[in-house]
């Protein structure tokens, strides 16, 4: 008998000791000299300058981006006289609107995207149907689930007010007055509008975060500041994410996005019928009046190389462009079109990785515990910017 409790004893101690080896935590290894060139590679102090975009001489004019913020929040350009672009592109919530899809005059079929940083891709929303900030800022004006306005109406309103006349014939030459007949004219103010606009979009650019500060006190060599930075789960978060995880294939670069349109079988939006995504957008950029091959682009070599070698084949069906991950604070719901209300559930859907409703699912499951998780998630807050950074930029529609 007393041999025998003996026996439960010592296996009872072998347990806790086990137990305890599990749950206390495991020293974090250095960072090697290639996990040091992978994160330097996704801080922002790597996202270089913007290229200037041939198609909009006024890209980064300071006059056109202050007319372009005044039409930016000006809720006159709509059919109610209720709706900006400031309606769904809210600063407070990174130029995002916290619905699953947007909401202006009508709903529109999908989420609101943010556009901090958006200059920097080549394509515009989340079928990349647009090839230009200033072509995309143009789609929302003319439908009818959105501003409902028309060009005429657009290039009317310029017209009549004094101080927009001002800035459109300083920046562009003499407004021609408005004549329904003329529809090459009024295609150049509309075009010429969408330019402003997007001269204004091209100054909101994401702000340092912790993660950045993280990485420069790893450059530094500043190990008391990177305690003071980084949590253990946070940094064993990012491990998962630049290692395990195999984040990186799509979320990479300093905006954490490739710029490209991957399926990884999110389910449909419910009563929606499957979204064909990207394999439709980019017909659609192809045959815009408004794209880099246009009449309406101020580029005369017509260089385009994006549209010219884009990708039209089947794989593309289901797809959609890869978000950036910076900036994730106050951008819920997630996905295109808002399916997951939390970033825990949208880590849970790469753990499972289903097979996708239309196309092929890209991802391959992560399998990963709940621990792991949570790791992950607890490193994806670090990219958030402070608030107020974000909020200076609607000073500028003020």
């Amino acid at each position: 008998m007393i041999r025998h409790s003996a026996l439960l004893f010592a296996l009872l101690c072998v347990t806790l000791i086990v137990a305890y080896w599990q749950l206390w935590p495991k020293p974090i290894p250095d960072w090697t000299a290639e996990d040091l060139a992978v994160l330097r590679s996704l801080s922002l102090e790597s996202l270089g300058d913007l290229r200037p975009d041939p198609s909009n001489a006024v890209a980064d004019n300071p006059l056109a981006a202050e007319f372009g913020s005044q039409l930016f929040f000006d809720t006159r350009l709509s059919a109610n006289g209720g709706i900006s672009c400031a309606t769904c592109h809210q600063p407070i919530r990174r130029f995002t609107d916290g619905l699953q899809k947007g909401q202006a005059i009508g709903t529109t079929d999908r989420n609101t995207p943010s556009i901090v940083g958006a200059a920097y891709s080549p394509w515009q929303f989340w079928d990349g149907r647009r090839d230009s900030l200033w072509s995309q800022a143009l789609a929302p004006l003319e439908d009818e689930r959105e501003h409902a306005f028309d060009r005429g109406q657009v290039t009317a309103l310029v017209a009549s007010d004094p101080q927009y006349r001002e800035f459109y014939e300083t920046l562009f030459g003499r407004l021609p007055e408005p004549e329904p007949a003329d529809i090459r004219s009024t295609n150049v103010v509309f075009a010429n509008i969408g330019k402003a606009i997007a001269a204004f979009e091209r100054t909101i650019m994401p702000s340092e975060s912790r993660f950045d500060r993280y990485v420069s006190s790893l450059v530094d060599g500043d190990v008391e500041r990177q305690k003071e930075l980084f949590s253990n789960d946070e940094i064993r978060g990012l491990r998962l994410f630049i290692g395990e995880a195999n984040c990186t294939q799509c979320h990479n670069g300093p905006l954490f996005t490739n710029h490209e349109f991957h399926n990884t079988g999110v389910v449909s939006f419910p009563g929606d019928v499957p979204d064909k995504g990207r394999v439709a957008g980019v017909r659609e950029v192809m045959l815009n009046e408004f794209n880099c091959k246009g009449a309406y682009s101020d580029d005369d070599e017509r260089s385009c190389d994006e549209l010219e070698y884009a990708r039209t084949d089947a794989t593309l069906i289901g797809a959609f462009k890869t978000p950036s991950l910076r900036n994730l604070e106050n951008t819920a719901p997630f996905m295109h079109k808002g399916q997951f209300a939390t970033l825990a559930e949208v880590l849970q859907h790469y753990n499972v990785a289903a097979d996708a409703m239309i196309g092929h699912n890209e991802a391959q499951p992560l399998g990963f515990s709940q621990r792991k998780l949570n790791q992950l998630e607890a490193f994806l807050v670090t990219l958030a910017a402070p608030i107020e950074m974000t909020m200076s930029q609607a000073e500028q529609g003020d």
